[in-house]
């Protein structure tokens, strides 16, 4: 990497530097290789270190570099192909479905879920909570919403414990014949148990990816998952969506 004169460049300092230095990762580093210390990146490029700080906590929210305790600033490993597109149009929980139930409790859900469903203002819905994770790593987080009439066949699930709870909705919803599915895709920021879950901090940036699940003429459940922004990409193609994490 050599030195860049940055003063005659009109965009921020910083933003100038992340590109730089994202150029030098491409062809000087390898995965998982540790970046010089901070005093000697900012001698090299000329900048203050409180600019290359940000230049590297933008690239830390890119997915492009980690930083571990104790060890230092590393390039971040390649991102690996987690489909969200399904060409089936599978209800969750069916057998190729890649998410672990954690647990359901019956709630009011948020007002804009409550939209979608088509249910009354403060009625209690299943409220199924599930992860995804891909090489060990949490990827995702998901909430799925189905209203207690559309799976009346839930007899005894006081009972049942968090993760065997959540499987019983999940095969009563499976009982309902799936007529289809939309999708809708936006930026967010991470709630405070989401970012537990994804092992990121409140407010970190994410993708939140709405599905609807259509039965019977109507919205029989709702999915809200929330991925890690700085490890997932989208690439759309003739086979469908597809999330790309690492």
């Amino acid at each position: 990497m050599g030195t860049t004169q940055l003063e005659t460049v009109p965009e921020p300092k910083y933003w100038h530097l992340k590109t730089v230095l994202t150029e030098a990762l491409d062809s000087e580093f390898a995965v998982g290789e540790i970046l010089p210390n901070e005093r000697e990146l900012a001698a090299r490029f000329g900048v203050a270190r409180a600019t290359l700080r940000q230049a590297l906590e933008q690239l830390e929210l890119e997915g492009r570099l980690q930083r571990r305790r104790g060890v230092g600033t590393t390039v971040a490993p390649p991102r690996m192909g987690v489909a969200v597109g399904d060409a089936g149009h599978a209800w969750p929980g069916a057998d190729t479905d890649a998410w672990q139930p954690v647990d359901s409790v019956e709630a009011p859900p948020p007002q804009a879920v409550a939209r979608l469903l088509g249910t009354a203002a403060g009625e209690d819905v299943h409220t199924v909570r599930r992860t995804r994770r891909t090489h060990a790593q949490p990827v995702a987080a998901e909430l799925l919403y189905v209203p207690a009439a559309g799976v009346p066949g839930l007899a005894g699930l006081d009972t049942l414990p968090g993760a065997a709870r959540a499987r019983a909705v999940l095969r009563e919803l499976q009982r309902l014949e799936l007529e289809g599915q939309d999708r809708a895709v936006e930026l967010g920021s991470a709630r405070a148990d989401d970012a537990k879950q994804l092992d990121r901090l409140p407010g970190a940036p994410v993708l939140l990816v709405t599905t609807r699940y259509f039965a019977a003429g109507r919205t029989a459940a709702v999915s809200v998952a929330t991925y890690r922004a700085d490890t997932c990409r989208l690439t759309f193609g003739d086979t469908g969506m597809q999330l790309l994490a690492g």
